[in-house]
Parts: C-alpha cells; sequence; structure tokens
C-alpha cells in the first residue's frame, strides 16, 4: 500500500525532485472513480472520458487563482524591447529586470501609451487599398523571351524553298520553310507560312507564348496591349492568305500541361474541323483581345472578373489563314523519299506573313481587401516613438518640458507609477508580445507568469494540498450537468468552495517565524 516505490539512491540520482508533494491528473482521476463512482456512491456511473474533461477544466480554474504560479523565463533584452511570450502563457505575475547582484527590480505597465495598428493612407488620407502593379515579366519584349514568357517551338510549314538529293544520288526531299517566332524591334513576331495537313488545304500552324499570373488575392484584373493583324496576301484579284489574326486572352488552364491532342511543341493546324488549341477562343475562357483587320491598336479588357481563381495565364495565340490558292502542288514526284526529282523545285508562296504584339501589360488595381499598416515592421509610430525616447519615468530633470508634464513644471499629482526609474512595460496581445522601455535595453529580464497547466503530461499535475479541492470540483461539475444529481448540487456547491478556501490557505504557505519578523519589523521607530 505504500506510496514510494523508488528507492532512495533512484530518487536522488534523478531530477524530478520534490515530485511526491505533487499528484498526476491521471491519478486524480483514477483516485476520483474509486471514491465517487459507482453503485450507492454521490455518482452512480459515467464514461472515464467525461471525468477527464471535468478533471483538466478543474485544473485550470485552479491554476489561475489557486495553484502557485512556478513558471518563469528569462532572456536578455534584445536591442527591439521586445519579449515573446511564452507559449502557455495566460496572464503574467510580475516583470522584473536583474542587477549584477542578481537582484530583481520590478517594472510596472504604462498605461500612457500603446501600440495600436497604424492604417496606411493616402496623401489625401483616404484609407490605401494597394497601388496599380504591373504584374507580367517582360510584358514590353525589352529583354530575351527566356524565363519570362514560354513560348511554342517553331514548325516547319508545307512550303519548301529547294530539293535536296541523298548521297547515292537516288532519293528526293524538299527543304521546308521553318516558320519564326522572334524578337523584332521590341515587338514579338510571329513569321508564319501555309500548311498543308490535317484534312484541309492552306491554314497555319498556331502558335502561342504565355505567363502565369497569380491572381489568389486580387477581385480584378486589366488585360492591355497593342497588336498588328498582318495584311492580306493577294496575287492580283487572288486571296492567298486573309488578315492575320493574333490575339492576347486570359486562360484558367495552364496551357503548357492542359490541352489535350496539342503536339509536344505546342503547335498544331488551323482549321474548323480542327481547331488548334493555340487558336480556339473558347479556350481562352476569361476573356481576350482580337485583332483581324490588318490594322494596328491598343486594345483593354478592364475590371476583368478573377475571383474564382488562384491563377491564370496570359495567353498570346498567333494563325495565318492561309486559303488553298496558297498552296503549290507537285507536278512531278512526292515531297519526301521519292526516287523521281519533284517538280516545282520551289513552292510558289514562300512569303511569312507576320502579326506582332507588344506591350502586353496585366495591371492588378488597387484591390487589396484589408487595411495595410504603414510601417514596415508593423508596429504604430506611437510605440516607435516611446521605444525610442527615454521614458518619462526615467527622465531626471525637472519636468520644465512637455515631455510628459504640461503643467509648467509642477509635480503636483504626481502618478506613483512614474516615481520609479526601474523602468515600464506595455503587452501588445495583437503581436504576442511584451514591449519594454528603452531604459531596459541589454539588460536580463525575468518573466513570472501563471499557465493554465496543460501544456503537457508533466505538468498536469497537481499538489497534495489541493487534491480534495479537486475532487470536489470534478464531482459538482458531473452532477450539476446531469439530470439524476441535481438534489446534490447545493451541497456540493459548498463543499467546493470551502475545499478551494482550504487549498489557498494551505498553498499560502504563511510561516509562524515569518509572520513575527514581519511584525517585529513594524515595530521599529525608524521605518525603512
Amino acid at each position: 500500500m505504500g506510496l514510494i516505490k523508488d528507492t532512495q539512491n533512484l530518487y536522488y540520482s534523478e531530477n524530478n525532485f520534490g515530485g511526491y508533494q505533487f499528484t498526476s491528473l491521471d491519478d486524480i482521476i483514477t483516485q476520483f472513480e474509486i471514491a465517487y463512482v459507482g453503485e450507492n456512491k454521490v455518482i452512480p456511473k459515467i464514461k472515464r472520458a467525461d471525468i477527464a474533461f471535468h478533471a483538466m477544466r478543474g485544473l485550470q480554474e485552479l491554476s489561475f487563482d489557486t495553484f502557485k504560479s512556478v513558471k518563469a523565463h528569462q532572456i536578455d533584452l534584445p536591442p527591439s524591447l521586445t519579449m515573446i511570450l511564452p507559449q502557455d502563457y495566460v496572464n503574467y505575475t510580475k516583470l522584473s529586470w536583474v542587477d549584477s547582484s542578481g537582484i530583481k527590480h520590478p517594472l510596472y505597465p504604462t498605461s500612457s501609451t500603446s501600440n495600436p495598428f497604424q492604417i496606411k493612407q493616402e496623401d489625401s488620407g483616404d484609407y490605401f487599398f494597394g497601388e496599380d502593379t504591373e504584374r507580367l515579366i517582360n510584358h514590353d519584349f525589352s529583354s530575351p523571351l527566356a524565363n519570362t514568357w514560354s513560348v511554342s517551338s517553331p514548325g516547319y510549314a508545307s512550303a519548301w524553298s529547294g530539293i535536296r538529293v541523298n548521297a547515292l544520288g537516288t532519293t528526293y526531299y524538299t527543304n521546308y520553310i521553318q516558320d519564326i517566332i522572334e524578337l523584332n524591334n521590341g515587338e514579338l513576331e510571329f513569321s508564319q507560312l501555309w500548311n498543308k495537313g490535317y484534312g484541309v488545304l492552306g491554314g497555319s500552324r498556331s502558335y502561342g507564348a504565355w505567363q502565369l499570373v497569380d491572381v489568389s488575392l486580387n477581385q480584378t484584373m486589366d488585360l492591355r496591349a497593342t497588336g498588328s493583324s498582318a495584311a492580306q496576301i493577294t496575287d492580283g484579284a487572288t486571296l492567298l492568305c486573309d488578315y492575320g489574326i493574333i490575339r492576347v486572352g486570359i486562360t484558367s488552364t495552364d496551357p503548357t500541361t492542359g490541352w489535350s491532342g496539342l503536339t509536344a511543341n505546342h503547335t498544331a493546324s488551323f482549321s474548323s474541323s480542327y481547331p488548334s488549341p493555340n487558336y480556339n477562343p473558347t479556350l481562352m475562357d476569361v476573356g481576350y483581345l482580337e485583332w483581324n483587320d490588318g490594322t494596328t491598336s491598343e486594345k483593354e479588357l478592364l475590371e476583368v472578373d478573377v475571383t474564382n481563381y488562384d491563377k491564370v495565364w496570359i495567353w498570346i495565340t498567333s494563325t495565318s489563314p492561309w486559303t488553298a490558292a496558297a498552296i503549290t502542288t507537285l507536278t512531278s514526284g512526292v515531297a519526301n523519299g521519292g526516287t523521281v526529282l519533284p517538280e516545282p523545285s520551289e513552292s510558289v508562296n514562300n512569303t511569312h506573313q507576320k502579326n506582332t504584339i507588344d506591350q502586353v501589360s496585366v495591371i492588378i488595381p488597387g484591390d487589396i481587401q484589408v487595411l495595410s499598416s504603414q510601417n514596415a515592421d508593423k508596429n504604430s509610430s506611437t510605440w516607435n516613438s516611446y521605444k525610442g525616447n527615454t521614458p518619462s519615468e526615467n527622465n531626471n530633470d525637472d519636468y520644465e518640458d512637455d515631455t510628459y508634464w504640461p503643467m509648467n513644471g509642477s509635480r503636483f499629482g504626481l502618478d506613483p507609477q512614474h516615481a520609479q526609474a526601474n523602468g515600464s512595460f506595455y503587452i501588445d496581445s495583437r503581436f504576442g508580445k511584451i514591449n519594454f522601455s528603452s531604459n531596459i535595453s541589454g539588460k536580463t529580464v525575468i518573466l513570472d507568469y501563471i499557465s493554465d497547466s496543460l501544456g503537457t503530461d508533466a505538468e498536469m499535475q497537481v499538489h497534495k494540498f489541493a487534491e480534495d479541492a479537486m475532487y470536489k470540483y470534478i464531482a459538482h461539475a458531473i452532477l450539476s450537468t446531469s439530470s439524476y444529481g441535481q438534489g446534490l448540487v447545493n451541497r456540493l456547491t459548498r463543499e467546493k468552495f470551502a475545499a478551494i478556501r482550504k487549498a489557498k490557505l494551505r498553498l499560502s504557505n504563511i510561516k509562524l517565524e515569518e509572520l513575527t519578523q514581519i511584525l517585529r519589523g513594524k515595530s521599529k521607530h525608524i521605518k525603512h
């Protein structure tokens, strides 16, 4: 039946000195079950989980004003003059700085300053909700495309510039002409030739360039661009290629991965029966601008709603609507791998049609949804000013200035909290920090504080002086929330308060000799 199981050797070789004065919360719950739960007892039946809940609540409540506060943190105060509140902090009991002799000097809270949220304002005084910002990198194409824009790889058109033969002189091949995507005089230029394929005559490959934009914190965006649609290409009265078509749009699907049927180089032929993913305007689901009449102009798409998206892509597409009349047909031989010399040796229409785009701009209006802080450190000018000056309680002058006293030097009515030279502090609950006056910088600071004792398993323990108060608290809490125990609630209420009062007296640790010594000190003629 003995409670001490460990040997004296084991106790003195470990670090849990003085642990016998405490009872673990788990033991409290177990012993409560034994004493209070069962047939013909106060509580006939209850789950252990319910007891554990009320036990933890009792531990919290008694920690605030009955149990001793034994937790303390010590730091060397940094130049920021701040101390982070401990993880299990509930309230402080005392703040002090320590001198070279190890003596604690109490610090007192200041009520003369605070650290409010300082709202960022426009020059006019209006609240600041963000500036209009350009969100595209290299939006004016003033630098190389690499690492700024993703661009389709130019493919080969169906037009050819000549015939080549293999080393044996037995097989003939056509030299197809490549389409071109390049920067030209600060513009993105798409040069495209006709492409015979995909079951239709005419058309061209369609190419794109795209860039990701994060809009997770935005509601709207403005899209602007300067585009140039290429002129028609004709042969007399015959239309070879209609006006070039170039678009700048916004899509919610990644052009790199999101389009089925798109080739590895992100090119495809345009036709009505098999539209290129890079061309089809329906895929620019958020909105787009288009140039298709051979003109050059600046266009804009304003206040585009992007509230439903975290990210979108700005997507430039270009295509050249070549007609069947532009296609050169071989009169003999085949294009590749034939043994007969192809004729003609060069296609007729080998001049690229060129669409250009410039100054693609995505402007996110100032639409920040929350107020911004004026200062980068998020502290108010009020608190920064206080920290940057010697606090009024530490000014050893005659108070003739208006730093604190505008009373023309009068010391009448001096508040006792300012009649000390130790320093002051302010608890900033907004940031979870303690801010100190400037004279405490570099000093060793001690925070004595109250926790709720629910931090770790090792902390969830009850002093034996308050063990009975815990039982009474749990019993009262259980029966006051049950339907069968209402007749006992009044009795248990009285018992709970009596047990808590007794625990407070026990934990106050008043010693007769210490009390006597204090009373003897009061009898001195010269008070200290």
